[in-house]
C-alpha cells in the first residue's frame, strides 16, 4: 500500500516504506531512510544521515539530525529535542557528528532533550521534560533534569519502582538480564 505524503510537506527522500504518513510542513531530506507504517507529524525535520525503523511515531515539532538511528516501534513525543554536536559553533563544518541510537520500543516524552552520542535501551521510557545526558539500559524509566533512573518498565508497560515492585498491584518482579519478569 502507498504512503501518504501531505502536499504541504517538502519530502525529497525516496526510501520511505509503505503505509507511512508524513504530515504538513514537514521536511525530509533526500538521503533519509524511513520504514513502514510510520507517522511523522506536522512541523518536523528529518536530515540526510537518518534511519527510522518501522512503526515509529514522531509527534509535532521534532527535528531528527544527522547521525540519529531510530529502531522499530519507537515513540517520540512532541517537541523532543535531539543534539548531534557536543561543541556546536557557527560556520564550523569539520565537526564530529554524534551517533544517537533509540532502541526498539523506547519512548521519549514531550519536550525532552536528548544529548548526542548516547544509546537509549530497548523499551526504555524517558519522562516528559527530561534532559537525558547518558546512555540508559533496556527496560528502565528515567526522568528529571538531568534525568535519573526512577524505576523499570515491563513488556506490558507496567511501571515498577527501583525495587521492582508494581505499586498498583503489589506484584514483585526480578531481572532476567535487563528484562523485568514477574515472580510466580
Amino acid at each position: 500500500m502507498a504512503s501518504y505524503i501531505h502536499p504541504l510537506s517538502d519530502v525529497h527522500a525516496e526510501a520511505i516504506g509503505d503505509l507511512t504518513n508524513i504530515w504538513q510542513f514537514t521536511v525530509v531530506l533526500k538521503d533519509a531512510v524511513i520504514g513502514e507504517n510510520c507517522n511523522i507529524n506536522c512541523n518536523c525535520f528529518v536530515e540526510n544521515d537518518v534511519i527510522i525503523g518501522n512503526n515509529v511515531t514522531i509527534k509535532s515539532g521534532v527535528q531528527i539530525w544527522d547521525g540519529i538511528r531510530i529502531e522499530d516501534d519507537v515513540f517520540i513525543g512532541p517537541n523532543v529535542t535531539f543534539t548531534n554536536d557536543l561543541i556546536p559553533r557557527s560556520k564550523v563544518y569539520d565537526r564530529r557528528i554524534q551517533r544517537t541510537i533509540l532502541k526498539k520500543g523506547s519512548s521519549i516524552g514531550a519536550n525532552s532533550t536528548i544529548i548526542g552520542g548516547i544509546v537509549i535501551g530497548e523499551k526504555c521510557l524517558v519522562g516528559a521534560g527530561s534532559v537525558l545526558t547518558k546512555s540508559i539500559l533496556p527496560y528502565t524509566v528515567w526522568y528529571g533534569n538531568p534525568a535519573v533512573q526512577k524505576g523499570y518498565i515491563t513488556d506490558e508497560s507496567c511501571l515498577l519502582s527501583l525495587d521492582l515492585i508494581d505499586k498498583q498491584t503489589g506484584d514483585t518482579y526480578y531481572l532476567d538480564g535487563d528484562k523485568p519478569i514477574k515472580h510466580d
